[in-house]
């Protein structure tokens, strides 16, 4: 196998350009039909592209419109509690996760001993 990794898919596309080439440039008989069907196809081809461009574009524009009315409603919501992001909410869980680890890495308080003098009867 080669480093590059594109032997096969050069072979392959060497075999579809070989192909192409000899439907354009086949004898007048046989070939001037081929490139009748093959110019139809491409025009066919050419007008769904566009057909397809302009729908992308029309659903592009709708998006944007939502968008902007979107933007207008949230301005019009001051009372509305401004969402937590979520470098907010990771960085909330990571302060929690700080807290934990210190509480559970501290030694238990014990209480106080009691010293000997308490310890020994009163007479």
């Amino acid at each position: 196998m080669s480093e590059r990794g594109g032997g096969f898919g050069a072979f392959l596309f060497g075999i579809v350009l070989g192909a192409v080439a000899g439907f354009v440039f086949a004898p007048t008989e046989g070939g001037e039909s081929t490139r009748r069907k093959m110019t139809k196809g491409l025009r066919n081809l050419k007008e769904l592209a566009e057909e397809k461009v302009d729908e992308v574009r029309g659903l592009l524009k709708e998006a944007e419109e939502d968008a902007e009315e979107s933007d207008e409603s949230d301005e019009d919501e001051d009372d509305a509690e401004p969402e937590i992001t979520t470098r907010e909410q990771l960085r909330r869980r990571l302060e929690a996760a700080r807290r934990r680890r210190a509480r559970a890495t501290r030694p238990p308080v014990s209480p106080p001993a009691a010293s000997d003098e308490e310890d020994e009867p009163l007479a």
